[in-house]
């Protein structure tokens, strides 16, 4: 549904700090499905950890808080384009954080976003993330729209 190039029309994340490939599925109000590809190429590896390559957790939960910036983004009908690129996503809080089984090198990474909680640019989220269907890590995300 939208590749990396479009991603990057809503959200002003580039890489190396760009943790989302591709959305797959989107539902506004509701809820998004997006991946990102972890490779060995990845910049984190060089040091997280050597001979023993682990994706940190908390690269995990800023995955899963670009991918509920971009629900939030494209559940705000009435933003443009154009005004989208003069706000920014700003996290509140991360709650319920978990992570239950270690993500690697040749993993795809897949979030699954829901909305718990919307009012006005106030976004209450639930967030997961799976790697063949096994869920990898979970936490609450609290976030706010902002101009820049």
């Amino acid at each position: 549904m939208m590749d990396v190039i479009e991603i990057q029309k809503i959200i002003p994340h580039r890489f190396p700090f760009l943790l989302l490939d591709r959305v797959t599925n989107i539902v506004k109000n509701e809820t998004l499905i997006g991946y990102k590809n972890v490779t060995i190429g990845d910049n984190v590896f060089q040091g997280h950890f050597p001979g023993h390559p682990i994706y940190p957790g908390v690269m995990i939960l800023e995955g899963m808080a670009q991918a509920g910036g971009i629900l939030a983004f494209k559940s705000m009908d009435h933003m443009t384009e154009k005004e989208a690129a003069n706000k920014v996503v700003y996290f509140m809080s991360i709650d319920k954080a978990k992570f239950r089984s270690p993500v690697k090198p040749g993993d795809k990474l897949e979030y699954h976003i829901s909305v718990i909680k919307n009012k006005g640019a106030i976004w209450m989220l639930e967030g997961k993330a799976y790697v063949d269907d096994v869920l990898v890590s979970q936490a609450e995300l609290k976030a706010m729209i902002v101009d820049k």
